[in-house]
């Protein structure tokens, strides 16, 4: 038993969603991610199971722990009543503290998490903004959104759900700001401002500077693909 085990098992997620496991594979039998990703929750409570460190690292590394979609079929299904969904946030919450989720091209997609969804929160109090949801980023929504985003201010008006007004109708309300100060004293108590600050300090890291961090981005920003940026080996 090692230090990141230790860890692992101090996580309030990894108590509830880790039994005894029977070893069975109905977790993987019933995973929507195990049918197109390398990805299996069997397997990843066997790792869990071996209390070894350097596999629990190598696992924190991987693109594996990103896959889940977080439908929590495994626990619906599991005789035992584990959830392997429970157990990869608790491993996904590590992998950022240590900076290992920058090792991995899906990890790395944390940093747009967390300046998309993780700062509208901080900004707004919710996640996702129209603006968000760009035609580019996302061509298959197809003529009608493209039209609803260069006029989304208007339409809106029209329905009378208009934009960035004090608790108005529809998702673009502006929340009152006493209310945002409690949301984010609640981000910062539980430690997701400090998990959020992580990402940044994970991918400067990585990258070796802030500089390349922003190049990153800009990249995301322009392609939508994390891929299309190379991790220079020198790093």
């Amino acid at each position: 038993m090692g230090k990141l085990f230790n860890e692992l098992k101090q996580d309030l997620l990894y108590q509830h969603g880790m039994n005894a496991c029977l070893n069975c594979g109905v977790c993987t039998a019933v995973c929507p991610a195990a049918e197109f990703y390398d990805y299996s929750p069997r397997e990843v409570m066997n790792i869990c199971h071996s209390e070894d460190d350097n596999l629990i690292e190598e696992l924190l590394k991987s693109d594996k722990i990103w896959f889940c979609g977080q439908c929590f079929s495994c626990k619906t299904r599991c005789p035992r009543g584990n959830s392997t969904a429970s157990v990869i946030l608790a491993l996904r919450r590590l992998s950022v503290r240590y900076g290992y989720f920058a090792e991995s091209e899906k990890g790395r997609q944390q940093l747009f998490a967390k300046r998309v969804f993780g700062e509208n929160m901080l900004k707004r109090g919710y996640t996702l903004l129209a603006e968000n949801i760009t035609p580019a980023h996302f061509p298959e929504l197809g003529e009608n959104w493209e039209y609803y985003y260069e006029h989304r201010e208007e339409m809106r008006q029209w329905w009378d759900v208009p934009m960035n007004l004090e608790n108005s109708p529809g998702s673009h309300r502006v929340i009152p700001e006493k209310d945002m100060e409690e949301l984010r004293a609640i981000y910062q108590v539980t430690g997701a401002i400090d998990l959020m600050e992580a990402v940044e300090k994970g991918m400067e890291k990585k990258l070796g500077s802030k500089e390349e961090v922003e190049k990153y981005w800009q990249n995301w920003l322009e392609t939508a693909d994390s891929r299309n940026y190379e991790i220079k080996e020198n790093k």
